[in-house]
């Protein structure tokens, strides 16, 4: 009977304040889907860790008469300066890839855009030596001594440019969590106002509960209960959000990068970021509720 009265009155809570309760729970979803936007940014960026650092190259391009001349690197200077770079201490191997070569590998890298690929030519890619260190982080000095060298038109280190895009996907997602943290400033207060409002709307019943013996845990109870289910309701449509935004959105941006950044998997959205927004949308609803009823409401 008490379990009974108590989910009856945060269902007419909810209902009697409805404009405030829907302003709630869509501010608890936007901003529990920044949080959780944040987190896949955050998870997408390991995987590119993982996928990538283990495979940094130091590349060698090579200049235009060598790309022309020599598909086999077996004249000099390419012979020599593959030569150099395979008995350096620091380079595990050495790969040469003329240009046709890269013509193909730029084929299969942008496979999904043919508008692209049809307007390229091999003639238009160097040669290169891919040189594979032991320790990536040593790629500068790769850079520094070869850098300049006969036959040598640039070296790319790709650790330098990784790093340069984890930083702009840091700075993406460090971006995301600071309006998520802004919008989780407007729920809480919307959180509040509803209380207060909730339980000023029932003054007078609750007053006559405390005379008949209710304990004050019983009569706010109900005031907590709405703030914890209207952050579930929340949570759930912020899970809704990015799972939409991923099949709407992401999958299409993300697969026109050719795999360079890796797709986010519905398993990705569902665990554990799911349960990391409901845990949150519950223990910040039940806290917010909680310390509004100790500050405002007497009863």
């Amino acid at each position: 009977m008490r379990a009974s009265f108590v989910f009856s009155e945060v269902i007419t809570g909810l209902r009697r304040n409805l404009t405030m309760t829907i302003a709630m729970i869509l501010t608890t979803a936007v901003s529990l889907a920044m949080l959780g936007g944040g987190l896949l940014i955050v998870r997408t960026i390991d995987k590119m860790k993982v996928n990538y650092l283990d495979d940094v190259e130091v590349t060698v391009f090579l200049t235009e008469d060598i790309s022309a001349n020599d598909p086999a690197c077996a004249q000099e200077p390419c012979s020599t300066l593959r030569q150099q770079l395979e008995d350096n201490g620091a380079v595990e191997s050495v790969v040469f890839e003329n240009r046709q070569d890269a013509f193909e590998r730029f084929k299969r890298i942008f496979e999904g855009q043919p508008e692209l690929v049809e307007l390229a030519r091999p003639e238009s890619l160097p040669a290169s030596l891919q040189v594979k260190l032991f320790d990536p982080e040593r790629s500068e000095l790769i850079v520094q001594e070869f850098s300049g060298m006969a036959g040598v038109d640039k070296v790319s280190d790709q650790n330098k440019f990784l790093e340069r895009f984890f930083d702009l996907l840091n700075g993406g997602r460090d971006l995301t969590l600071v309006i998520a943290l802004v919008l989780a400033a407007a729920a809480l207060l919307l959180i509040a106002n509803t209380i207060q409002l909730s339980a000023f709307t029932r003054r007078t019943e609750v007053g006559i509960m405390r005379l008949v013996g209710a304990t004050r845990w019983y009569t706010q109870l109900p005031f907590l209960l709405e703030a914890v289910v209207a952050g579930v309701i929340g949570a759930v449509l912020a899970v809704g959000l990015l799972v939409g935004g991923k099949f709407l959105f992401l999958d299409r941006i993300f697969g026109a990068t050719g795999g360079t950044i890796p797709q986010i998997q519905i398993f990705d959205v569902l665990f554990p970021v799911a349960p990391v927004l409901l845990g949150v949308s519950i223990l910040i609803s039940a806290i917010t509720g909680y310390v509004t009823l100790r500050l405002y409401v007497r009863h």
